[in-house]
């Protein structure tokens, strides 16, 4: 079992040793006996970047060894980290790749690729999802507990997991980059699949921004629309809203009035105000 203490620091808590260290553990293995590593959370691979990696691996080689452990079957091994590369290298006709052997448990395995993706901001908001939701019900992590082994709030892994609870069409125009991770995050406020489809057709036809979006689920759910002659935020303000929205996870809204003013922090369940109570209140 990997100790929880390091793993928020990335990769080289979870694998020993720098490259340095590593080097002289490196061996070569042959390309046809490794296979893909089973708990991968990134499902597709771009092609035009793959081409530019497997040109560069002809010219330069790898650079950067593949990491892998031993399989059941003698002589066989499966990947950890580096199935971009493992691919590219497929394709640029190589018979062996450099590779440091180190034993990982299932869970290991999982929370290393996705660490790397994560820290390379390889995956998109589903693929995110899919991974803690692995973490979550296979391995039986909290929120917390997934939020220290990639290094993001408790906020963010449960407004991530959220997104899992998107109808499939939905799911499919953010997997396709049709819609923001903003889009569906306003999306989910609506009460049933059914509403949530109908938006989602009424943002593809009308080309509609996030806060476009926000508009009509106000006006759908009776929310009292804003003032149209809302003064807009001076440039601190907002800097101040982004900060704490990447802080906290989620929306917030900050109003200025007079010498005072009023912070509105937006929350979606009773686990996720449990997050963010857990990140604002001292223990």
């Amino acid at each position: 079992m990997i100790k929880k203490s390091g793993l928020g620091r990335g990769l080289e808590a979870l694998i020993p040793g720098g490259e340095e260290e590593t080097a002289g553990n490196v061996v070569f293995i042959s390309i046809d006996r490794i296979s893909p590593n089973p708990r991968q959370p990134r499902t597709s691979f771009d092609q035009d970047e793959i081409n530019e990696l497997a040109a560069s691996i002809e010219t330069y080689g790898i650079i950067q060894p593949l990491i892998v452990s031993q399989s059941i079957q003698e002589g066989e091994y499966q990947l950890i980290a580096g199935q971009r590369r493992w691919i590219a290298a497929r394709q640029a006709g190589l018979n062996t790749v450099p590779a440091i052997i180190r034993p990982a448990s299932d869970q290991e395995r999982l929370e290393i690729a996705l660490i790397e993706n994560v820290q390379r901001a390889d995956l998109n908001p589903l693929e995110a999802a899919e991974a803690y939701r692995q973490l979550a019900d296979d391995f039986s992590l909290s929120h917390e507990e997934i939020a220290a082994r990639v290094g993001k709030n408790r906020a963010t892994i449960t407004n991530t997991l959220r997104l899992l609870k998107l109808p499939d069409d939905v799911k499919q125009s953010l997997a396709q980059n049709e819609i923001s991770e903003g889009h569906a995050r306003v999306l989910l406020s609506l009460a049933t699949h059914q509403a949530q489809s109908a938006v989602l057709k009424t943002i593809l036809s009308q080309n509609l921004s996030v806060r476009q979006t926000e508009e009509l689920v106000r006006k759908l759910t009776g929310e009292k629309p804003k003032n149209k002659f809302t003064h807009i935020p001076e440039p601190e303000i907002s800097d101040i809203e982004k900060r704490l929205r990447a802080h906290l996870g989620t929306k917030v809204n900050l109003h200025k009035r007079g010498k005072g003013g009023v912070i509105s922090i937006h929350f979606y369940s009773d686990e996720e105000l449990n997050a963010l109570l857990g990140l604002i209140l001292p223990e």
